[in-house]
């Protein structure tokens, strides 16, 4: 394994591609970028190594970083600049809403450490408010995950998913418990789920006692909903979130642009 400096900023470090790691190589290169920038030796707007550095560092074929790179592409990480290269995204004044990109990418690209704790992981059978956005029939089962997720160590959001239990057999096997593991990420490297769009609806109320307690205000204190659906690329609904934000630690910024097409690599 090869070390690389560009710019004065080390960015791996020898042992960091395990071969006998059962996870993909794609995927290790990813976790390892993400790292990097998350420590800030990547920083905010620093530029990352071509193609072929990265080849050399890591010891990976370049479909291996490629398929990296696209995806931190599509989680919003990093950015193309036509002619000049790939770019850690410069933090905003906001957290970016974005219905397919994870609350993990959205921390890391504004320079802030992620993490969460598991409030519930279960199969219930679903309400009527909860089947008909999936397209289930009344009282289907779905695994429900509710996590606190916190910026910095901090509780910001409670997040609460449904998915169909039909689609994501033994997804309730895996340690939920873990630090940042993605359920998107789950659904594409462990389903061939591949969320493709998504609509999403804002709104603002007080938290309830439960809320306010996990999110630290103090009531009567109000909170912003974001209530989102993803749905694949044959337009079946994915899962169905409900956000609740702390109003103070996670504003939210709408990115537009004319197609809201990700940018490609």
């Amino acid at each position: 394994m090869k070390t690389l400096e560009t710019d004065d900023t080390l960015i791996a470090t020898r042992g960091v591609i395990d071969r006998g790691d059962p996870r993909p190589l794609h995927k290790q290169v990813y976790e390892a970028l993400l790292a990097a920038i998350s420590d800030g030796r990547l920083p905010l707007r620093g530029k990352l190594p071509s193609e072929r550095e990265l080849v050399d560092l890591y010891d990976v074929s370049r479909i291996t970083i490629r398929h990296a790179v696209r995806e931190l592409i599509q989680q919003g990480v990093v950015h193309s600049q036509p002619g000049k290269g790939l770019y850690v995204t410069e933090r905003g004044g906001g957290f970016e809403l974005q219905v397919l990109k994870s609350f993990t990418s959205i921390a890391l690209a504004n320079g802030r450490t992620p993490g969460h704790q598991l409030i519930e992981a279960r199969l219930v059978r679903a309400p009527l408010e909860v089947s008909r956005p999936l397209f289930l029939a009344p009282g289907a089962e779905v695994v429900v995950l509710s996590r606190l997720r916190l910026l910095d160590n901090i509780p910001a959001v409670i997040q609460t998913d449904w998915i169909p239990a039909g689609r994501v057999p033994a997804l309730l096997d895996l340690d939920w418990g873990i630090a940042n593991r993605s359920l998107y990420e789950e659904l594409r490297q462990r389903y061939g789920i591949f969320p493709k769009r998504g609509q999403t609806t804002l709104s603002a109320r007080l938290a309830d006692d439960d809320e306010a307690r996990l999110l630290q205000l103090a009531p009567p204190a109000a909170v912003l909903t974001v209530d989102q659906i993803a749905f694949d690329d044959r337009n079946r609904p994915v899962n169905m979130t409900a956000l609740v934000h702390h109003p103070a630690r996670y504003p939210l910024t709408l990115l537009q642009s004319e197609t809201g097409d990700f940018t490609q690599y």
